[in-house]
This record gives C-alpha cells, structure tokens and sequence, in this order.
C-alpha cells in the first residue's frame, strides 16, 4: 500500500495508469481497514481461514459504492484477535452508513455492543429452540429473563476461571527447536504435557505455521506412524511422552444424509447388535445389518434407506418427498416389527439422545456413547439426524464424544485449532468442560485460540507476535494466563487484562520489547451506543450524479429521488437513453458485477465504465428493453415468461401417466411391493409375468 501511494509518474504514465491506480489504491485502503495487513498477494486462497476469505470479499463489497443492499455475514470474527476486532466493526459500519443493511450471525460481544438492532434466538439449541427471545438494543438483551445471551452479557452467568491450575512440569514438555516456516523466527517453543495449553496471537502471527504446518505434521509421522511434511524447524523431542495424537476439527462427520451422529461414534453399530440378538430376530433369522438402512436386506428398497426419494426438477430446486411405501421410516415393514421395549429401529433413531439414555438404561456399552454424547451438550439432536445438517461446532462435538467414550490412555494428544468457532457463550463452556475433563485424566490438550474466555482457564499459555506476517513469527511470551496478562508488550496480555477478571501476575516475564496499547472494543462501543447511530454518510433517498458526460450529455448535475416513479423526457436523441441506459444502469450493472468474484465476472461480462464525475446513492439496476424477445416460430407468450417451462416440469413431476387401453393409472412397484400383491390374491389367480430378457 505505501508503495503505491507514493508512486511517482509522469503525465503520460498518469494518463495510463491512473484509474487502475485508483482500483489498487481503494482495494488495499479496504483490506487494511479490514485488518488484513498481513498477507501478501501472492497468498495461495486455500491457506486462508474462512474468516479470512470472507473479510477479503467484505473489502471489495466496502469499495462497490452501491446503496439499498443486504449484506449478509456469518460470523466475520472468526479467527480474529481482539485487536484487530475494531478495524471489521469499523468497515461493517460503513457499509451500513452508505445506506446499505447489514445482517450478521455472530456469537462476538463486540459485534453485538455496535448493533442497531439485535434479534436473540432460543430459549435452547436444536428443537429446543426457534423462538425469538429477546429483541431490540443491547440493554434490551441484557434484560431479557430468557435470552442466554443476555445473561452472559450482563455478567449473571460467566465461564469461571479455575481455582487451581494444574501444576506442570517443564521438563515434560514437547519442545520445537529452530522454528523457521513462513514467519517464524528461529524460535524455541515448549509445550508442557498433562494439561491444556493454549497458543494464542493475533492474525498471520505464526500460530498455524507452528502448530498446523510443523507440530502437527510431526506428530502424525512419528507418533501415528502416518504421512507427514513438516515445514521448516530443527527438530521436535519430547515425543515420547505421548502415544497417540489426535486433530479434532470442525470439519463435517460426513456428507451425506446416511451418515449421523449415532454411526460416528458407533453407538449404532451396538444398537443394531442388540435387535440381532432379540428372541424375535433370531427366530427369524435376522442378523444386524437387517437393522441397518445403508445395505439391502432390512431397508426400505423403494427409497433405498432414504425415508425420500429425491425429485429432480430441471432448472427448480431438487425436491425430496417422503417414500409413500416406508412412509420416511426408511426400513421395511417386516424390520419394524421387531422391538425393544416398545420400539422400532425407526422409532429409536427418531429419539433425542436424552430419550435414549432413558430406553438404553440397562445397556452399559450402550449407555456409556450415549452419555459422552450428553455430557458435550448434544442431549438436543435426533440419534438419526443427517450429519449434513449439523452445524461445524456440533459435529466437533460429536468427534469429541466419540473420543469420550474410548478407553484413554491418559497420554493422549488432542490438537484443536479455533475450537470456539461458531460456538455461544453456553457452548463454550461446554466445550472447556470437556477438555479440562480429558486434561484431567492426563492427556495434553493444545488449542489455537482467540477467545479470552479459553485462554483465561488455560494451564500454559504460548503467545506469538507481536504484529501479523514479517512483523510476527517470534515467542513474546509464555506462562500462566496470569503471566501473559502482566506483559505489556503482548496484545493478547493486554486484551486479558483489560476484558477479562483476570489479575495480572506481579511480575513480568520474558525479555522486555516495545510496550503496546489495545484500542479497547468495549468503551468505544459504550460510547457509541450513547449516540445516534444508523445515520448515513450521505444522503441514501436520493440517486446523485455530477459530471455526466456520457455521449452528448453536458457535464450534467442532477439528484434523482429514490423510491418514486422519475419520468426523463425530451426530444429523440436528447440524452434521455444516454442518462437512463448509458449512465445509470450501466454503472448500476458494472458495480454490482464487480462485486462478484472473478470467476462469476467472466460469465457474465462486464460493461464499459460510462463518463461522469461521481454517482452516489445507486443500487443494482435492471432494464427491461424494447427488444424483441424471439424471432422464431416456436417462441411464444408462454416461452417468453417462463410459464411454458415451468407448466412441463409440473406435468414431468406431478402429473399421473394413464395407460391407453383399459385407463388405469401407471405406477411404479418395487419387488416387495409386487411379492405382497401376489400373495394377497386368492389361489387360482392366473398371473402372466413379463420380464425383460439380457
């Protein structure tokens, strides 16, 4: 950015260069605002995180100049320090500002301190929840009796700090010596055994260069005895202090409706096991995979396991309809007759796993998956929900349990990066439950993380910095929270002793650098809440244009009322179409494509950059042309508006084939179906059966 900015041209270069200049200048102002300082731009897309890329296209959406969109973000935070928290909310408000609305899902106090406007949903997860329970300002949530969020907010519920941590001993530690990869700078990191340590930084700190790129790939080749690149580092000992190493992630347990909790962590494989072994199933012959919905034998063949059969509608949206044979109990009917106090295979997958701990109660093996399903927060989901529909922090759960209910060794490692992403104030404290419970039986825990509330109940804390990309990659600190938050020289020590309950240990350790100031979040906000907020920049009701140039158009300055019928007139070839089609909806066309990605750019193309000084207050235009719509034949009224399409995807789809002859309805019959319908006519029945010859 400061190379361009100080750039020096002549007035030929000038003439060449200086609206691409201008794109580039704009461009890296909006990745520096969104704090992206960090990364170069020859940055590979797929090492960013997902907050990253997410906050690259909000800078190119901040520069686009268009008003009246909805924008809308998921959780933009994630992977943010708190430092750099303030420099997002800044460009979320400008983006608002220009007259635009700005809808985010976010767990972020931050983010919900600079709201206009909250809408609080619950009162619980999953089928517990779906009601709005708290709706208006921040103090509105604060007092709202049923919103959890609120109650976190005001401080009536809060994740505790321990009140004794575990003591560690240095020696037993996992050292990485000579640390060079990307960033780092020939450091030396200790990461003690027995307990749950944290490495923290802000963003292109070094954290993933050290954890994901040297400590983990290490540890799959030399403790897993897997694959492994490990990037540049002397060398990693200690490793015999440990026998196992996992990497929980929040990746999906599985991508397709087969696959669900109950499979993952195998308590279905011993459910299945137990209706083999029932007194009616073995008179029958039945073996567990009659139970199960993903083999031939037990399931429903007309939806194949399904529950649906998918309905493919051309240019529409698929559409699933339930099986009208299993009626979405996904088994045959002769399987659902065998039960287990009651209930059917179906039956049981439709249960909640709390319902399940119930049913299961005098099944050990059983009731111990179950219970490490409950004990990470997940009473709430269906034993049989699809795993696609499960939200990242859930399926992390689901690893998690599925770790709970095995042995351990108590010299396990567990690696997770960002743990708290998409997680609740509640689901957080969930989660430390757990992993101080797995620390607790000896294992080691590391986690890269932001969140102050993990940081705060760590054992060890390990922080990088102190700036992102070649400003990073060195040790600032290392200690007790308490330690860390006694730096001076450490953002993340700052953030703790500035955001948290956190009492800062009396000495200070490491060697002494540059001392630091954090912008604090929550005063700015206080302060802005006090404050009108919502007010845009310039004056979104009107379509402002000065200096339109376009063909015969003098150097016109002209306001256009918003949100009312404007009527241009004048004689032919006056400069109405050149305002109207040449200016206006081309500039409205050409914004809005730019702020599509590349790939979705050369697909659609891109019209020219029409003659004018400065246009404010526009939005996506659309024009509808006096051109006509088809010269063939074959096109008609009904072509032309799309009703003949969709009147053939209704007929395709919806419509009942009769056959010619004798008028009966034609249907499809699975070979169950066809076997029943024999066996109910009387005897004597002549039959003639037709099949197709190979």
């Amino acid at each position: 950015a400061a190379f361009f900015e100080t750039l020096d041209l002549d007035e030929t270069g000038l003439l060449i260069a200086d609206e691409v200049l201008k794109e580039i200048r704009g461009r890296l102002g909006f990745l520096l605002r969104c704090g992206l300082n960090y990364l170069t731009l020859d940055r590979t897309a797929p090492t960013l995180s997902g907050g990253e890329s997410q906050r690259i296209r909000l800078a190119g959406q901040i520069g686009c100049g268009l008003v009246g969109v909805v924008y809308i973000l998921d959780e933009p935070s994630i992977g943010l320090h708190p430092r750099d928290n303030t420099m997002l909310l800044e460009s979320l408000c400008d983006l608002r500002d220009q007259g635009n609305t700005v809808i985010v899902v976010e767990h972020d106090e931050e983010t919900m301190r600079a709201a206009d406007h909250i809408v609080d949903f619950g009162p619980g997860p999953g089928v517990r929840g779906g009601y709005i329970v708290a709706e208006g300002s921040y103090q509105n949530v604060l007092k709202a009796k049923e919103s959890v969020t609120g109650q976190f907010l005001s401080g009536k519920e809060k994740i505790e700090i321990p009140e004794q941590r575990r003591p560690l001993v240095k020696k037993d530690s996992i050292v990485i010596k000579g640390a060079t990869h990307h960033n780092l700078k020939e450091i030396t990191a200790h990461i003690p055994t027995k307990g749950l340590i944290c490495i923290t930084g802000v963003s292109g700190s070094g954290k993933s260069s050290l954890v994901n790129d040297i400590l983990w790939p290490v540890l799959n080749k030399k403790v897993n005895k897997g694959k492994g690149n490990p990037g540049a580092h002397q060398k990693v000992t200690g490793l015999e202090l440990i026998d196992k190493a996992i990497d929980i992630d929040q990746s999906p347990i599985g991508r397709t409706p087969r696959s669900n909790p109950a499979t993952y962590v195998k308590v279905f494989d011993l459910i299945r096991d137990l209706y083999a072994k029932l007194p009616d199933s073995r008179m029958r012959g039945y073996k567990a995979g009659r139970f199960s919905f993903n083999v031939p034998g037990g399931r429903c063949e007309a939806c194949e396991g399904h529950g649906a059969n998918k309905l493919e509608m051309d240019f529409l949206a698929d559409v699933w309809v339930p099986c009208p044979v299993c009626e979405g109990r996904r088994f045959h009917h002769e399987t659902l007759e065998i039960r287990y106090k009651g209930a059917s295979i179906a039956e049981v997958l439709e249960m909640d796993i709390q319902q399940a701990i119930e049913h299961f109660q005098n099944v050990p093996k059983i009731l111990k998956l179950l219970e490490s399903l409950h004990d990470v927060g997940l009473d709430y989901l269906k034993l049989g929900q699809p795993s696609p529909t499960l939200s990242g922090g859930e399926a992390q759960r689901v690893k998690l349990a599925r770790e709970l209910g095995k042995r351990s060794t108590g010299s396990t490692f567990y690696l997770l990066d960002e743990p708290t992403t998409g997680l609740h104030f509640a689901d957080v404290k969930l989660l430390l439950k757990v992993l101080h419970h797995l620390a607790d039986a000896g294992n080691t825990v590391l986690v890269v993380e932001h969140h102050l509330d993990v940081i705060k109940t760590a054992d060890w804390v390990i922080d990088l910095g102190p700036e992102g990309g070649e400003g990073g990659g060195t040790i600032l600190v290392e200690g007790t929270p308490e330690e860390v938050a006694a730096c001076p020289w450490s953002y993340t020590g700052l953030a703790l002793k500035e955001q948290t309950d956190l009492v800062p240990a009396k000495t200070v350790k490491g060697k002494k650098k540059q001392t630091l100031t954090l912008n604090n979040p929550h005063l700015r906000w206080q302060s802005a809440n006090t404050k009108q907020k919502g007010k845009s920049n310039g004056d979104s009701t009107q379509i402002t244009i000065r200096g339109a140039g376009q063909h015969n158009l003098q150097n016109l300055d002209l306001q256009i009322t918003r949100d009312q019928m404007n009527v241009f007139c004048g004689p032919s070839g006056s400069g109405k179409t050149s305002l109207a089609m040449d200016t206006l909806y081309a500039e409205g066309q050409r914004r809005y494509v730019e702020s599509l990605s590349a790939y979705a750019r050369q697909f659609l193309g891109q019209m020219p950059k029409p003659k004018f000084e400065h246009i404010h207050g526009l939005s996506p235009a659309i024009a509808i042309e006096q051109k006509t719509t088809g010269h063939s034949p074959r096109s008609t009224v009904g072509t032309a508006t799309e009703i003949y399409d969709y009147l053939r995807v209704l007929y395709a789809r919806l419509g009942t084939m009769y056959c010619p002859d004798c008028d009966v309805p034609v249907e499809t019959q699975t070979t169950d179906e066809v076997i029943e319908r024999i066996l109910a006519m009387e005897a004597g029945t002549k039959l003639l059966i037709l099949a197709p010859v190979d």
